[in-house]
This record gives C-alpha cells, structure tokens and sequence, in this order.
C-alpha cells in the first residue's frame, strides 16, 4: 500500500527477560519476535516504516531491515509513553500523508490479513484493534458510544470499577490517518497514573475534534505478547501448532506432529514425509517427495525430490541434496552440494564439498577442511567410490570414477578411473599374540607371589 507507513514500537528492553538481549530480538520458531511482527506488516507493502527504539539498539535496527532494507530508526531516548515514542518517529516520516499503523515489536503473533483488515476499517480517519480478553486483568479497556464506535480507552490504572468489568479490551494496535495522528498528537497530557504520554488517549481527542474512532476486532491470541521467557515458550508453542496444521494440510505427512519443531520459513513440498524428533532451523527447503527420518537437525539447507534424510543426520547452513540422495544416520554435511543419487550412509562429515552425482562416501570418510587458518574445498566426481575411514585433505580433487581405498589418507588429487591407496604396508606376525597373552599372564603371576 503506497498510502502505508507503518511505525514499530521496539524500545522495550524487557527486564523480566532476565537477558541482556533486547526484548524483540528473542526468538520464536526461528525468528526473532520483531521480524514476525514485520513479515505480517511487509504483507502489506508499506511505503515507509520507522523502527522507534532505544539507545544502543543497533541491533534491532539491523534486524528490521533485514525485513524492510528502507526502515529507518528513531530513538527514544526517555520512556515516556507510548504516544512520546511515537512522536519520536515524526521527523522520519515528514510530509507522509497516508495511513499511520502503529505496531508493537513484541506482538509475533499478529497476521497481515488482520493488519489489512485494521487499515480498511480506519479508512481517512482512526481505528483501533480490540479483542475479548478470557481475563482482561492488565489491559486497557475499550469503552465504546451507542454506535459501536470506540469513545475512549482506560488504562486498568486508570479504570473505574464499573469500566474494569469490559472485556472487550486495546491491543495497542491503531491505524490512523498522518493527519489526524501529527495534529493530535502534541495535544496529549500525561495526567495519568504513571504520568506517562497514552497513546490511547488520541481516540477520545479524535472525537471531540469530530472524528470518531472505528472499531477492528481480531482474537485474542493474535495479540498476545511477550514479556518474560515463560509468555515466549507459549508464543513458541502457538507458531509450532499453527506451522504442523499448515504443513500437514498441504501435503506433508508427520508421524508424530508434537516432536517437529518448524521455522517460520521452512519451504516444504507434497509428499514429503517425517519421523518423529526432527528439528527445522531457518532457510530449510525440501522438495516434494523426499523422506526426512528420526532425530535430524536441518538448517539451512535445500533437499531435493525424493532424497532421504538421517536418522540421526545434521545438516548444517549451505548443505545441498541432490535428488534421491541418501544422508544418512550420523552423517553431518556443511556447505556441501551432494549429486543426484549419491550417497553418505553413516558416519561421516563432509564440508565445504562437492559430491558428484552417483557417488558413494564410505562410513567414517571425512574430509579434512580446515588448515587452522582457512577452509579448502574437496571435489568429488561422478561415481566415485570412497572406501570407509578415509580422509580427504583438501583441497583435493577426486575424478569421475576413482576408487579410493578403505583406510587411506588423501593428499594429492586421484585422476578419473584411478585407484588410490594410502595406507602402511599390512605386518603380520604369526603366534605373537598368543605369545603376548603368556607373558603377561606370567607378570601377573608373579605380582601377586611378591
């Protein structure tokens, strides 16, 4: 919408988070809570947005803009309310004539199509997000005229007994015209119970200046927000059950839907299908068909059609699988593309590598990408064969076809069709052992005599 700016209120540090990490910057299924609240708002294409946050939190700007590459920043340097940190963010969006929507960096939950629906309603004029709270203890109210329009908001400090009874409640959420918000704004008093500028109080002076204040309605769990670990561990909880029904409805079969933990962006097609204990971090893709067994971790990664995935498998940032590729149980693969059809069956890392289509890495292979100083890349080909417990000291290229043997430590590049081997000359010593148990038995012995 090129008639949107959105302003973010950010500047919370959350000490009941009992962290040194600002509030918003916690994370909730892979994503920190602002960037939730910003891809709902994104949606909507806003022309502008504002960041309004405290000193020193460079942080969450940049975080912001990895969202939104254009928002800018506003500090409020005194907490004075939430119609102080608003102000703050005039001068960035001088000259903005469209809609204001003002939302809260610790709100993940909240979805664009509420968001749409919130500025529809307000139109040229206001309107706020309200909910019918289960327990309104802690919420201001929503105290509405004969015309279902929202007269005034009371703060519960605030509240008359009669007034804490509502339960229609403020989300804290408003759109408003820039008009109406810059010449109403200045007008605020602080004349509270916490001496605070309200934000809230803008509706009942939009409706004494002839504007009346729209009412949006949404559920009540769409606005729950976040101000300790134990109200993020429910917000975690929420985006888990609503990302396992959306996967599960369109196509994806979970055996055990409780024990898979998503991120907000996984990518998965139809037919995938996945064990139980599994874990998704962020940029996961996975391509319709594919089969992702028991107690894997993937991050970052993209598997194609029809691959199969652990159990016990780790796929770190830059891991790529080829279609029906098998990776398999404690196989760890890093910044890594894995050919059509290869395989790493058990026991093995390859990093920083390219395994060509066909291939077949034997269990306990490595490849030996770290000098200390840098990383190097090993190239495997096509149809190449890696005996069990070899290392591959890169950079080190294997050609189409070589066979390396079982044991060998690779240092040099091996040609196409070639055999390499690596490994000290076999000794075999007849009856040693037996020999060796005898004498140690005879020491044992005579320990105990002496």
């Amino acid at each position: 919408m090129q008639d949107l700016a959105i302003i973010v209120l950010a500047a919370g540090k959350g000490t009941r988070m009992k962290s040194a990490l600002p509030k918003v910057m916690h994370r909730a299924a892979g994503r920190s809570l602002i960037g939730h609240v910003l891809h709902a708002a994104k949606a909507l294409s806003p022309a502008a947005a504002v960041i309004v946050v405290a000193p020193d939190m460079d942080a969450v700007v940049a975080e912001a803009r990895r969202v939104l590459p254009e928002a800018r920043a506003a500090v409020q340097a005194e907490r004075l309310g939430t119609g102080h940190a608003v102000a703050m963010a005039r001068p960035a969006l001088e000259g903005f004539a469209g809609t204001v929507l003002v939302l809260y960096g610790d709100v993940p939950l909240i979805s664009a199509a509420t968001l749409e629906a919130l500025v529809k309603t307000a139109g040229q004029g206001l309107a706020v997000l309200g909910f019918e709270a289960a327990n309104p203890h802690g919420y201001g109210r929503l105290l509405q005229d004969a015309g279902g329009n929202v007269a005034a908001i009371r703060e519960e400090l605030d509240a008359s007994p009669q007034q804490e009874l509502i339960k229609l409640c403020n989300s804290g959420i408003i759109a408003i015209s820039g008009e109406l918000l810059w010449r109403l704004l200045p007008q605020l008093g602080n004349g509270n119970a916490k001496g605070e500028y309200y934000l809230t109080d803008i509706v009942e002076l939009a409706g004494k200046a002839g504007t009346p204040c729209r009412l949006a309605v949404c559920p009540e769990s769409e606005v729950a927000g976040v101000n300790d670990r134990v109200q993020l561990a429910a917000i975690e909880a929420a985006l888990q059950a609503a990302y396992r029904r959306r996967h599960m409805l369109n196509g994806v079969g979970l055996a055990a839907p409780d024990t898979v933990y998503f991120s907000a962006d996984t990518v998965i097609g139809e037919d995938v299908t996945i064990a139980p204990n599994v874990v998704f971090g962020p940029g996961v893709v996975i391509e319709a068909g594919a089969e992702i067994l028991s107690f894997c971790h993937i991050e970052g990664a993209r598997i194609a059609a029809g691959a199969r995935i652990g159990p016990f498998a780790r796929l770190r940032p830059g891991a790529v699988i080829g279609a029906e590729a098998h990776i398999g149980n404690f196989v760890e693969v890093k910044q890594a593309e894995i050919g059509a059809g290869a395989k790493a069956n058990h026991l093995s890392y390859i990093g920083d590598a390219r395994v060509g289509a066909g291939s077949n890495i034997g269990a306990g292979t490595i490849t030996c990408n770290y000098d200390g100083f840098e990383k190097h890349r090993t190239d495997i080909g096509d149809h190449v064969f890696v005996g069990s417990n070899t290392a591959l000291v890169a950079p080190v290229k294997l050609g189409d076809g070589a066979n390396v043997a079982a044991g060998s430590v690779v240092t040099r590049d091996v040609p196409a069709n070639a055999l390499a081997i690596a490994r000290a000359g076999l000794d075999i010593r007849p009856g040693w052992a037996a020999r060796f148990r005898e004498l140690k038995a005879a020491r044992k012995a005579a320990k105990k005599k002496g």
